[in-house]
């Protein structure tokens, strides 16, 4: 696995438009909350999609293919928390849970592919 640094410079950079536009989008209490949980979520999904390079093709497009598929989920979950009055716990258990499950899977890929 290697670093590909203009894709992965881009990543961050929409991420950031992202969690901006997550902040600017909520008028809930707990905007900051949700502004970095969306930066955090949609940065690991992206930079794992456009930013990272596989020394085999299959394992690469398996990995890309699941991030792009979370990226969706979890954009989706925050725009829904964006209109929704929420607390800390359910947003951070969700995403947590999204998050991790979204590591999880993108290990076993990358493990059985070795």
């Amino acid at each position: 696995m290697k670093i590909n640094f203009i894709p992965a410079l881009i990543a961050i950079a929409i991420a950031a438009l992202i969690a901006y536009g997550m902040y600017s989008l909520s008028d809930s209490e707990n905007k900051n909350l949700l502004g970095c949980g969306s930066f955090i979520l949609a940065a690991g999904t992206l930079l794992t999609a456009f930013g990272l390079s596989f020394e085999k093709a299959r394992t690469g497009a398996n990995v890309r293919t699941l991030a792009v598929l979370f990226f969706t989920i979890t954009l989706g979950s925050n725009v829904a928390f964006s209109f929704v009055e929420f607390t800390p716990p359910v947003y951070v258990i969700t995403s947590g849970i999204l998050f991790l499950l979204f590591i999880l899977v993108s290990y076993f890929i990358v493990k059985v592919n070795h």
